[in-house]
């Protein structure tokens, strides 16, 4: 009967949604039982589960519904390692996960000796399978060079250290190097530069750039393939690896531990590991303390916003490399006027070029003026999860301190849930990650308390109120 059921859900959900996600989300998913409308089915991973409960929930529901009544209930198992076992519900009314086997199966901590693929089919997740020889597209931008890397007071220490690395990378004295910083200040500007300068050196070595996210993707892939073992033994044969915003795998429990075995393998093998984060080591969270203890074995360095000299030198370059003769006065106004980051930096310099070019104006500081006001009146505030929570706990009067613990009084419940709830819609965060940044909670607590807003927000005005006038003071 269940398997009955969950073909019929499977027509309409193949109706409704691209061919490429059905297969890819659905088609994996196997009927276990229905009992009492409740029907339970098994999905490989957990990000299978956290992705199809945030992107297609409401399909699921009303699929449900229609098959098995208003009363139907929908709930998930989750295979870890081939081991199957049962959790407690996390959600009102919705999903079961299953919690891994911890003694079976499992990676260890020790370092591990993995068995070398035949020649034809060695693991790249780079390029198209069955190449007969590993072959390493090092993922860098060539537009980020260490020569359009602008050194100042507030980068000089990060970029000395990079030379460094590309000149002896066979030295252990900055292993690893662990970069941070706010968003748009150049980090992966500088971590690429090295890894460039390191190939135009060195073109023997093996260089590869990944960010965290796609390096988090990789590992579930691997994991539903069954292919861990060659996951890691692929990234144990990378000589200098640059992982970009290594924050991101804050929660991520599974990838944190393949990445702890990479990154052993790598450093006992005196192989180059380059990391970039929005924070240092110490301020973290959600990252395993074996990692983060790793993470300040070499050297750790912040970038900081430029200074007045450095933005200038940088609008400069810019002007020379592209050809447009910029006036020493517009150069001097502009980097007199956004001061925050590079990113901003460049982005007023676009806009200024386009005025002028698409409007045939002379490019001078009126110009400059009009367009740094236009671009003043429509910025917006880069959104960050601390941000968030230092405006919510003002609006409700609540210690910060409080919001992060597990009390359960109802003030700071909903001053909790109203924080995940702006995260989740102002930030580009993942569920884990917010649900670390906010107590060490899990995805699950992240979603439901979205929910909870959500539904509040229909039935309660009061609320919706309040919440206009959060969202009000955030984006102000």
């Amino acid at each position: 009967m269940h398997s009955k059921v969950w073909n019929c859900c499977l027509k309409v959900f193949k109706d409704n949604l691209e061919s490429s996600t059905y297969k890819t989300f659905f088609e994996p998913i196997k009927p276990i039982s229905l009992q009492n409308g409740v029907l339970l089915v098994e999905v490989p991973t957990m990000f299978f589960y956290e992705y199809i409960e945030e992107n297609f929930i409401d399909l699921l529901k009303k699929t449900i519904v229609k098959y098995l009544g208003p009363e139907a209930k929908l709930e998930y198992r989750v295979r870890m390692c081939n081991k199957m076992v049962e959790g407690p519900d996390t959600t009102p009314a919705m999903m079961t996960i299953a919690s891994r086997d911890n003694h079976r199966n499992r990676i260890t901590n020790q370092p591990v000796a993995l068995p070398m693929p035949a020649e034809d089919k060695k693991f790249n997740p780079f390029v198209v399978p069955g190449i007969k020889k590993i072959s390493i597209d090092p993922q860098l931008n060539p537009e980020y060079s260490l020569d359009n890397f602008m050194e100042g007071d507030c980068n000089r220490l990060a970029r000395s250290a990079g030379m460094a690395i590309a000149t002896h990378p066979e030295l252990t004295t900055f292993n690893p190097l662990f970069i941070h910083g706010s968003s748009g200040l150049g980090k992966s500007h500088l971590a690429q530069g090295i890894g460039i300068e390191v190939k135009e050196r060195f073109p023997d070595k093996i260089v590869l750039y990944v960010n965290a996210n796609k390096f988090q993707t990789q590992f579930q892939d691997a994991k539903v393939k069954n292919e861990i073992p060659n996951f890691l033994h692929f990234y144990q044969l990378i000589d200098i690896l640059i992982i970009d915003d290594v924050h991101e795998l804050a929660g991520k429990e599974k990838t944190q531990n393949a990445f702890f075995h990479i990154f052993n393998h790598l450093h006992q093998k005196k192989k180059q590991i380059i990391m970039t984060s929005d924070k240092a080591p110490a301020d973290l969270e959600g990252i395993e303390e074996r990692l983060l203890s790793r993470f300040k074995w070499g050297l750790t360095t912040e970038i900081l916003p430029p200074d007045l000299d450095t933005r200038i030198r940088i609008l400069r370059h810019k002007a020379r490399r592209d050809g447009v003769d910029m006036p020493e006065d517009v150069i001097e106004f502009v980097a007199r006027n956004v001061t925050s980051n590079v990113r901003e930096l460049e982005g007023a310099r676009i806009s200024l070029l386009a005025e002028a070019t698409l409007n045939r104006k002379a490019i001078t500081v009126e110009l400059a003026m009009a367009t740094m006001d236009k671009l003043i009146r429509h910025r917006k505030q880069d959104m960050s999860i601390d941000y968030i929570k230092k405006t919510v706990c003002s609006y409700y009067n609540v210690p910060e301190d409080l919001l992060l613990s597990n009390t359960r009084k109802r003030e700071i419940v909903t001053a909790r849930q109203v924080t995940m709830y702006f995260s989740k819609t102002l930030t580009k965060n993942a569920l884990a990650s917010i649900g670390a940044q906010i107590g060490h909670k899990n995805h699950a607590t992240v979603l439901h308390a979205c929910k909870t807003v959500n539904n509040l927000l229909e039935t309660d005005k009061k609320f919706r109120l309040q919440l206009q006038e959060i969202e009000n003071k955030l984006k102000k």
